[in-house]
């Protein structure tokens, strides 16, 4: 059985701050208020510590932690030590002030709304920076009220997918479970049969069962008690029909119990999910097709999709797994439905995702000069659409595709940063766009002209979808009608 440790964050060099607990914009402020009182200016300070002035000013405005050694060399040119600096207290009530303004500016709340940055002065006023700080907490306090209902399924979004991008989405604990299980069934290379999977069926000491009464909230069930697996004989066209057999074997391989919250909960999906692409797609061998085409500079979804018989879908998903761990490529990945909404998104290459006053990105709307959007508006779906597009983050490349499901249409896509374009196919496409998100004008608010013909003279009529009044499902399996699988269970159990 595998151990996973969903918590562990990859180390990083010694950095005093963090023992201490205490945050580099503090530290800047308790450094500035020290050499203001001395009557030292900023160059002073900075010939005194041997460095440039715009570091040491990078310093004081919490932008840049010093390491331990810079630390002291600051301290003696101060006249003080090390310890008063790494005080975990404001140095006066102004500095306190004027960090709680600067933390709510790097916020997610001023991201959200796209509001520029404005530097605190001297003249600035204690009230100007109370107004400012108020206002910011209201905007907050009624995002959180808003947003109510799903706050905890958002706020636990957010949280794992920090852990994800810290692991760069990388499992090795998980890759090792996968390769166990693969050995054991004698698979040695090649896409992974259905007999396969019905192989580590048997393995693993579970019958495969296909019902035609599976409760329609559930895409498979495991009888523990009779170590049987039950399966729709109906399969969905837009789904592979192994998945939901390997994601049964990876509940099981992760020792998963029934979940005690929601942060668990979606814990245990990850796990499942990513153990399943793990086994459809063996990491040796999928690290070596990658490789390959790396250095032959056209690695590619379709081909990654082909080669392993998998869905488009779990190729991409299953590639943000190895892109950076192993072939040293920063990614983001994006499903967005037809209606723009991002469904999944994961990156570690600085793309700078929608969000809300939470951080979460899911539900949020994604800028329609995206590829996630643009791919929508193609004649030719049978053909990848490649697309660069230039941000205020910077400008990345993506590769998209839509796929079909019973909600409608989704965008998958796959993009990396411009620097790293060069080790894939369709990196010469001509198709460029230009996303100014999160400015107002360029997606959330309608051209002038367009606003001043039809204000007022409209009156369209919304597609609601059905969840939208509806409460966060809530039970031990979110969204599973418990009474429903437990009867299911009853009819089927086989009579001793």
């Amino acid at each position: 059985m595998v151990t996973v440790d969903p918590a562990l964050r990859p180390s990083f060099s010694a950095d005093p701050t963090e023992e201490a607990g205490l945050d580099a914009l503090t530290l800047g402020r308790r450094i500035r208020e020290l050499r203001t009182n001395k009557r030292m200016t900023l160059d002073a300070l900075a010939a005194a510590v041997d460095r440039a002035p715009s570091q040491v000013s990078m310093i004081e405005n919490g932008k840049r932690e010093p390491r331990l050694s810079m630390l002291l060399t600051i301290a003696a040119a101060l006249g003080t030590t090390v310890d008063d600096l790494l005080k975990t207290d404001a140095p006066s009530e102004r500095a306190a002030l004027e960090i709680a303004v600067e933390r709510a500016q790097r916020g997610p709340v001023f991201t959200a709304l796209g509001l520029p940055h404005f530097r605190v002065g001297r003249g600035t006023s204690d009230e100007t920076l109370q107004t400012l700080l108020s206002l910011h907490n209201e905007i907050l306090r009624l995002h959180r009220e808003r947003a109510a209902t799903p706050e905890e399924a958002r706020r636990a979004n957010v949280e794992l997918r920090a852990t994800m991008r810290a692991r760069d989405n990388y499992f090795p604990e998980l890759e090792a479970e996968a390769q166990r299980l693969l050995t054991a069934v004698g698979h040695t290379s090649g896409p992974v049969s259905h007999q396969v999977v019905a192989d580590m069926a048997t393995h693993l000491g579970y019958s495969l069962h296909y019902v035609g009464d599976l409760p329609n909230s559930t895409r498979s069930v495991t009888d523990k008690r009779n170590r049987r697996i039950y399966l729709p004989t109906e399969q969905s066209a837009s789904r592979d029909s192994r998945s939901p057999i390997l994601q049964a074997f990876a509940t099981l391989l992760c020792g998963h119990e029934e979940p005690g919250n929601y942060a668990e909960f979606l814990s245990q999906r990850v796990e499942t999910n990513y153990l399943t692409a793990a086994i459809l797609l063996p990491e040796k061998d999928t690290v070596k097709l990658l490789t390959e085409a790396k250095s032959l500079r056209r690695i590619s979804m379709e081909d990654l999709r082909d080669a392993f018989a998998v869905s488009y879908e779990t190729a991409a998903h299953r590639f943000t797994n190895l892109a950076t761990a192993r072939l040293d490529i920063p990614v983001h990945f994006m499903k967005v439905h037809e209606s723009g909404t991002i469904i999944k998104a994961y990156e570690n290459d600085a793309v700078r995702f929608p969000s809300d006053a939470l951080g979460a990105i899911e539900g949020t709307t994604v800028c329609r000069s995206w590829t996630a959007r643009t791919v929508f508006h193609v004649a030719d779906r049978f053909s990848p659409w490649y697309q660069y597009t230039d941000t205020p983050s910077g400008t990345f490349w993506c590769t998209s595709r839509i796929e079909k499901a019973k909600e409608g249409d989704y965008s998958v896509s796959v993009g990396v940063p411009f620097s790293h374009v060069k080790w894939f196919r369709g990196r010469e496409t001509g198709n460029r766009a230009v996303s100014r998100c999160p400015d107002e004008s360029c997606c959330r608010r309608a051209p002038d002209a367009l606003s001043e013909r039809w204000s007022g003279q409209s009156w369209p009529a919304a597609r609601t979808p059905t969840s939208l009044l509806a409460a966060l499902p809530t039970g031990t399996f979110p969204g599973v009608d418990q009474t429903e699988v437990f009867q299911f269970l009853e009819a089927h159990a086989p009579v001793s």
